[in-house]
């Protein structure tokens, strides 16, 4: 197949690099510093002790994958959530129609931006739970091996068992599911956990669930997350390697002197040493954070739904104004009594709005 892979950060490199090395061609979209690395040195997946190498096409601009008529048998868009819209702007323009895309962000609320532009059958879901780093510019490194790759429809009677079948031959753990809403809260709900908090106190998730106030924030905010899903008829699902249903019966059915653990052992095994994507974010300078995908569309779904979801809402507002340079990071470095102070402010003031 013609695979074009718009973005080459570490999903984009990992899926590309796979699929090249299983035979498809593929055109990978990057900006000139990285995409000059690769033209030079080619993509290296590092897997355990196995290494997949591929020498893809490289271009820096969208517009250039499609010059002399060029088409595509599938799209895969692994820019970050807060890119992916100036991207869908640039595929209208220069895409030829119909486009079919696999929409591989983390978040909540890509794929209806999406589908009003380009069609529900033109669009794809997808969630990634194998954890990457990405070094360098030319080099990928797979944290775990037992995770994988889930992909639905955004219509459920669409078949996708092709793109299925493209991803498992190439070496990858794929499922696919048909509910792309509750496949996305899901992923959603198991990168929220330990995400915001981390990246506001900037210390590592651990840290955050070991202290008895930062846990009882975070399960508040689980609780939420939760009951904005079941006002919306979304179920949690499985996805490869990450218990969704796991994680929801400990924050809603478990005692705390159960749930602690496996919580704990959740926040141990998806991340290992590394911080998560939330502090990674604040840490690059960028105003744009990922929070808004995840908390931030919590807290607006609830509205929405007349579910209250006061500590959601407060980890959305005081990351964005700390990454906005309107709250100085040291307020909030090291200091959970601090945060679970100014949560709580959040937390009466919705229990005087009911």
């Amino acid at each position: 197949m013609d695979v074009l892979v718009f973005g080459a950060g570490a999903v984009g490199g990992y899926l590309g690099t796979r699929l090249a090395h299983a035979g498809h061609k593929v055109t990978f979209i990057s900006r000139r510093p990285t995409a000059e690395a690769i033209k030079r040195l080619g993509i290296t997946v590092i897997e355990g002790d196995q290494q997949t190498h591929a020498k893809p096409v490289v271009v820096p601009a969208l517009r250039e994958a499609f010059l002399n008529n060029e088409t595509y048998d599938i799209i895969l868009l692994t820019v970050k959530s807060y890119d992916a819209q100036a991207a869908l702007y640039e595929l209208v323009a220069f895409a030829p129609k119909p486009i079919k895309i696999i929409t591989l962000q983390n978040g909540i609320g890509i794929e209806e931006e999406f589908m009003v532009e380009l069609g529900s059958d033109g669009v794809i879901a997808g969630s990634l739970t194998t954890p990457l780093s990405h070094e360098t510019a030319n080099s990928v490194i797979v944290e775990r091996l037992d995770r994988g790759l889930a992909l639905a429809p955004s219509k459920p009677e669409n078949d996708i068992s092709n793109w299925v079948d493209l991803f498992d031959q190439a070496g990858l753990i794929t499922i696919g599911l048909n509910d792309y809403r509750s496949m996305k809260w899901s992923k959603a709900l198991l990168n929220m956990v330990g995400n915001a908090s981390s990246a506001i106190l900037n210390r590592h998730p651990k840290l955050i669930y070991s202290y008895g106030p930062t846990f009882d924030l975070e399960i508040s905010m689980l609780k939420e997350a939760l009951a904005v899903m079941k006002a919306k008829n979304l179920r949690t699902v499985d996805l490869p390697g990450a218990q969704a249903t796991r994680l929801a019966l400990a924050v809603n059915r478990l005692p705390k002197s159960l749930a602690k653990p496996i919580l704990s052992g959740i926040v141990g095994a998806g991340r290992g040493n590394k911080m998560p994507s939330f502090h990674i974010d604040l840490m690059s300078g960028r105003e744009l954070n990922e929070v808004t995908y995840h908390n931030g569309a919590v807290a607006e779904a609830g509205e929405s739904a007349g579910i209250p979801t006061p500590v959601n809402t407060a980890l959305y507002e005081i990351l964005m104004k700390i990454a906005r340079q309107e709250i100085d990071y040291q307020e909030y470095n090291g200091r959970p009594k601090k945060l679970v102070a100014e949560v709580k402010k959040y937390q009466n003031s919705s229990t005087n709005k009911q």
